[in-house]
């Protein structure tokens, strides 16, 4: 059976300690005779503990180890990056404050101890010492890439999109990696905020910058499609939309019943019904044929649609489509049977209110409505429509 990842981290941390030792008496006189036995014996004591899955007292001695021998910087490093990983961040940031207080480290040992203790900072939640460290690093070159992320990932919990921008095009520089779907990310929140202060030319300007900084950044045509929908502005609508979903289908659920109305609003039916068949031809789920449905209730009765929903439903299983068609049965039901399918319809109704309509594909977060960012784990465009029977 596999060992815990703690576990073998712990072994390595052991292995780690006893070679510091060995090669530390070695090379000083001081190390050698009755402080060889001690370092020896606790050695095989934290090993003794560790193979008994005794953590908390094996991390007990390797600390002990670690005040006497003072020439296994690695060990700290290790060390403090194991308390971190466990919650411990206190004890994390005393390994990585004490070893940084050492004189004699080389710039690349402090260095490393100075990511480390920014990285304690960042998960204790102390944002503003993080970023002084992070920001030290990138003014002196070293690990500067490393520590730039680490920058990103502060501007994104403080919200901070222009110095996000700004973080995410020296990255660019510095290891020469694409950062434009970010960097339109970011465009599109600074967008939002502007719209919502009603600063409508403000927020278009930094759309239009989003899809100049990333041609395939779906968002800013989304927002765009939504904005043009909400002010009446059909045509723009439809032409943003279409693009949105052209480049990615599986926000149809919350684009296509904007372009299905403003292809109405112009007088356009018979493009609406093409919109819809296209949907329902790229998109695996449930929406276009319920919007469809509807669509042919309107114009040739329910008896037709109930016909259409029932057929497509074989195909497409979904408590939704169901949910759909009991609806529609409903009215042309027996009082006796209107009162069954009444129930079902609830029960039915219930049960998608009960599940999640979208999901992170990353990290598993559920979710009712749709996000451009995993309120779980902060990936961005992970969001999607969860598909099947349970969803759409």
């Amino acid at each position: 059976m596999p060992w815990p990842l703690e576990l073998l981290a712990l072994l390595l941390i052991l292995i780690a300690f006893f070679g510091g030792y060995v090669l530390a008496s070695r090379g000083a006189e001081r190390t050698k005779g009755a402080q060889v036995d001690k370092l020896r014996r606790s050695y095989f004591r934290g090993l003794n503990y560790l193979l008994n899955e005794q953590q908390d007292k094996a991390i007990e001695v390797f600390l002990q180890i670690a005040e006497v021998d003072k020439h296994t910087i690695e060990t700290h490093l290790a060390l403090g990056n194991l308390f971190r990983r466990r919650g411990e961040t206190d004890r994390a940031i005393r390994v990585h404050q004490n070893l940084i207080a050492r004189p004699n480290l080389t710039s690349e040992q402090k260095s490393l101890a100075l990511l480390e203790l920014g990285e304690d900072y960042m998960r204790a939640g102390l944002l503003d010492r993080a970023e002084t460290l992070f920001t030290d690093l990138v003014s002196i070159d070293t690990h500067a890439a490393t520590a730039l992320r680490q920058l990103i990932s502060i501007c994104q919990q403080e919200r901070d999109w222009a110095r996000g921008i700004d973080f995410a095009r020296r990255l660019e520089k510095t290891t020469g990696e694409s950062q434009a779907d970010l960097i339109a990310q970011f465009l599109c929140e600074l967008a939002d905020a502007k719209l919502q202060a009603n600063k409508i030319d403000d927020g278009r300007r930094l759309l239009a910058e989003a899809r100049a900084a990333a041609p395939a950044a779906v968002r800013a045509y989304a927002q765009e499609s939504k904005l043009a929908h909400a002010r009446g502005e059909d045509r723009v609508c439809i032409q943003f939309g279409s693009r949105a979903l052209e480049l990615d289908a599986e926000l149809t659920p919350e684009l296509m019943p904007l372009v299905v109305e403003a292809f109405d609003r112009t007088g356009e039916p018979k493009r609406a019904d093409d919109f819809l068949e296209n949907a329902m031809l790229r998109y695996p789920g449930v929406s276009p044929v319920i919007a469809k449905s509807r669509r042919i209730v309107e114009r040739e009765g329910e008896d037709a649609a109930i016909r259409f929903l029932s057929e497509r439903l074989k195909s497409r299983p979904s408590v939704r489509g169901l949910a759909s068609l009991v609806d529609l049965q409903v009215k042309s039901a027996e009082s006796a049977a209107r009162e069954q399918l009444t129930s079902l319809g609830e029960l039915l109704a219930r049960l998608i209110r009960a599940q999640s309509a979208y999901r992170c594909n990353k990290c598993g977060f559920g979710a009712k409505q749709h996000h451009w960012q995993c309120p779980g784990c902060k990936s961005w465009s992970s969001v999607r429509p969860v598909h099947g029977v349970a969803g759409d």
